[in-house]
């Protein structure tokens, strides 16, 4: 008897790419590819419909990205694994990219067999990181000080490096100026700075404000 393949959904909004990873595993035995979109919109109405083992997700795409699109599908239940496809390897997208649900996150130069092997682990429930990706991860976390903001304090940063006033981030986020003021601190703290405008600094530098740039 032979095992059911993995049926998986492609979501790249380059056409190219999603022919390409669509001939990959179409030449391949143990996989069947449902169905492929251009946006995170058209991907969770796709896993939703149809019901795949694996979504292999794009991050940065015009008309809706990855990581709402995987915070999506976490909050509707839906049953198949994400594995991250992308170019981008910041701190600024892995991070939340695994806060919202993704089982894995690979890089598009990975080797064809490393994608499979990623697919198949990713259908058992299994983590898939890229190397470079877990090696930094890992020193990110035993570094002294270094330690990763929270998705608040990203929003709160995000907003700062805009020229937003602790006012203007209470009314936006629906805190207190007093909670704003905290998660600066914390903020500080973390990136080791003093004032607003280095941690804007430090944090573009990490690529914890990297450029939010379509088509990754």
């Amino acid at each position: 008897m032979t095992e059911r393949p993995i049926t998986l959904v492609i979501v790249d909004d380059h056409p190219i790419v999603r022919h390409g990873l669509l001939g990959i595993f179409a030449a391949a035995p143990g996989f069947t590819v449902l169905g492929e979109a251009a946006d995170g919109v058209a991907a969770v109405e796709l896993a939703v419909r149809l019901d795949p083992d694996v979504v292999l997700m794009d991050l940065r795409m015009p008309g809706g990205g990855g990581v709402a699109a995987i915070g999506e599908l976490s909050r509707r239940g839906v049953r198949a694994k994400v594995l991250v496809l992308t170019t981008y390897d910041t701190d600024s997208d892995t991070v939340p990219a695994i806060e919202a649900g993704a089982t894995g996150y690979l890089l598009k130069d990975a080797p064809r067999d490393e994608l499979f092997a990623a697919v198949r682990a990713a259908a058992e429930g299994r983590t898939v990181l890229s190397p470079a990706i877990a090696a930094r991860l890992v020193s990110r976390v035993r570094a002294p000080g270094n330690e990763a903001l929270s998705t608040r304090e990203r929003e709160v940063l995000r907003l700062v490096a805009k020229g937003t006033s602790n006012r203007e981030i209470a009314a936006v986020l629906f805190i207190s100026e007093a909670t704003v003021k905290s998660h600066l601190t914390h903020i500080y703290g973390k990136l080791r700075v003093k004032d607003r405008a280095a941690a804007v600094a430090t944090a573009y530098d990490r690529g914890i404000l990297g450029p939010s740039t379509p088509g990754g």
